[in-house]
Formats: C-alpha cells, structure tokens, sequence
C-alpha cells in the first residue's frame, strides 16, 4: 500500500503527530511508533513583540563554547513578519530549549532583536560560538518595496558583531548552510533576487569571524514574485562534505539541483545537476539531510499547489527516488525551515516550523531507517 492510500484512509492525518505515526507505520514495519518518535513536543514561536511567520531554524551544535545564554541542543528560530503579519518586517530571533517546551504565545525567548528587518531562513550556528542570520526586508510587506538584505554576525550571547552586505553576492540571502571545520567554515548563500548561490569563505576565531572570500558557484534559478510567498527564488541549501557536492531547492524552478565540487569550485555552474523534480515537489523551501543520508526538503505551496496536500515535508534520496512524504499543517503554506542533527546523539535530532500556527516541532527520527 502507498504512503498516499494510507494517509487518505487515515483522514487525512493532517496533525503532525499523527502523520509521523502513520509514516513511522509504513516506512519501518520493525520500529514501534513510539521508537520512530520517542518525544514530539511543539512549541510557539511568538516572542513579546508579537513578530510571527518562523522562517529559519537552527540548531545549536556539538562543541559551541559554554557560558553563553545558548547551548548546544537548543533550537533559535529566526522571524520574518512582524505583529502585523506584514512580511519582510520581522526583527527577532528566538531560542527554545527542547527539554523545556512547551511555551506559551508571547513567551518565546527572545535570544536577539535586529535592527535589520525580515530574518529570513538563511539562519545558523558555528560551532566557534557564533549565529549567522540573513534578511530580506520590505518597507510594507510587499515586493515593491523588497530590499537588497545582508548576512549578520551575532555573538553567543546575542549581541551584534558585524554586518556583511554585498550587491552581487549577497542579493537577498534567503537560506544558508555551513561547512563547518571549526577554525575555518564556508558558508553557503541562496540569493533569491538575482537567482545565485555564493561560497562565502571565512576565518573563525576569539577575535570574531572574519570574511575572506566570495565566490559565486552557482547561476540560473528562476526568481520571480509571488502574491503569497512575496518572493520565489534558490531557497534551501544542504552540503554533503563526503561528496563535496551542494544541493540547492530551487522554488521557482520547482526541483532540486546538485553543485558538484561546491568547496573550492573557481567558476559558477549554470543550475547544476537536476536530481530530483517530479509532482510530489510544490515549491521546495528549506532542504536538509536526514539522518539516514535521505534529503528532506519543505512543500510551501507556492508552485504546483494541490490544497489535498498541503504544508508537506518530502524525502527522497540523492539519486531522486521518492521516499515519502507527510503533512505539517492542514493549510496550505505552513512547511518553511527545517534543520536536522546528524552524527550525534540526543533526544531531539530534528525540527520543523509550521508557519501557520508559528510554531516549531521536535523529535528524533531514525539513523537505519533507509
């Protein structure tokens, strides 16, 4: 039986939870439920100042320096609209401890509050003891007014650092993914106004992060701008060290691309490799690795919207075989930031927003489940 027929038979299994009961069912016959999800706890994401639609999530990795007011195994979720929903005005980034959830609307932690409006998915944590956050911001939460953006440097008590901003190789940072080796890091950028993807080489310290290079290595997606999503372009990133290889979700483009050779490539390939485009994809967002080495990328819904399935995370794995997939919320436009914990063991290894409801789910998924 597919995946799809039991989920009809199921009503729908629009509730997170239930989905991944039913996935964990299907996906692994030897695995109990309660095993495929050990704990699942959803939390707001609604800070005091009321700022709404979660867009990044981050989590805090192994070996980020003790004494700061974040630790490894926290979650920070990084806010794109502000109390009035309008979008490209949100300011806050939150941190949520998973052992400590739930929390309460307006209640959200408050770990830094931006001068810079629209933190968008380009969010995360090296392990040096830093956050790095983009933004695409807008004056009325209309494309009209859609900004240029820039990536920020925050510290690990959430202070403010630095500001990078670049026209060409940072042109509205929309998602990143890192390449962590502790001193050094490369950090990966999708550009959702001039449909690129920058290499942004950096040096780690005590003294702060220092930026060495930019490099664009990747050209040619599709941006275009959307009533609902305010814009379509290279969203989710996710790096396979192993391979030196790069994946990108496309949005606009509605498929999943690979950059070959993405730690130390000179020149800017058009695309990349297609690996993975078939009705199943309804405008991939945020894209990471699963622990089983499957990719999962977020449905927004923007691109081949299908209202029977809404709000949907998808895997599939990296030669483009489908997998499965399940829903996040019963609306459409809810799956945006997803980030997973590889290699590490821990209660929680994975977290999804839902940015109907602005809030973010944990739990722990499997290492065999292949």
């Amino acid at each position: 039986m597919q995946l799809k027929q039991l989920l009809t038979q199921s009503g729908g299994c629009r509730s997170l939870s239930v989905s991944l009961i039913v996935l964990a069912a299907f996906a692994t016959p030897a695995l109990a439920a309660d095993a495929f999800i050990p704990k699942l706890i959803n939390s707001t994401t609604v800070p005091a100042s009321g700022d709404v639609n979660p867009y990044g999530v981050a989590f805090v990795p192994a070996g980020f320096p003790a004494g700061a007011s974040i630790a490894p195994g926290d979650v920070l979720v990084s806010n794109f609209n502000n109390s009035s929903n309008a979008q490209g005005t949100g300011t806050t980034i939150v941190a949520l401890n998973p052992s400590g959830l739930p929390a309460m609307p307006g209640t959200a932690a408050t770990f830094y509050t931006s001068e810079l409006p629209g933190l968008s998915t380009a969010l995360g944590v090296l392990r040096g003891g830093y956050v790095l956050v983009g933004n695409v911001p807008t004056t009325d939460g209309t494309f009209a007014t859609i900004g240029q953006g820039a990536l920020q440097v925050i510290d690990r008590n959430g202070n403010w650092l630095q500001t990078w901003t670049d026209p060409v190789f940072l042109d509205g940072p929309w998602d990143l993914a890192i390449n962590d080796n502790g001193g050094h890091a490369q950090v990966f950028v999708a550009n959702v106004l001039n449909g690129t993807v920058t290499r942004l080489d950096v040096a780690v310290g005590a003294a702060g992060v220092t930026l060495l290079n930019k490099t664009t290595i990747a050209w040619g997606y599709t941006v275009m701008p959307n009533a609902a999503a305010l814009v379509l372009g290279p969203t989710g990133l996710a790096f396979d060290e192993a391979s030196d290889t790069l994946y990108v979700a496309s949005t606009g483009d509605n498929a999943i691309f690979a950059i070959r050779d993405a730690s130390h490539r000179k020149s800017a390939a058009k695309l990349g490799q297609l690996i993975f485009s078939d009705w199943h994809l309804r405008g991939p967002l945020a894209l990471r690795f699963a622990p089983n080495g499957h990719l999962l990328t977020a449905n927004g819904d923007a691109v081949n919207a299908d209202a029977t399935h809404p709000s949907e995370i998808v895997e599939f794995s990296i030669w483009g075989q489908f997998i499965r997939e399940y829903n996040v919320d019963a609306s459409e436009g809810g799956a945006f930031g997803i980030d997973t914990v590889l290699g590490q063991r821990g209660p929680f290894n994975y977290a999804v927003i839902d940015d109907v409801t602005s809030s973010l789910s944990v739990y722990r998924l499997p290492a065999d489940d292949r």
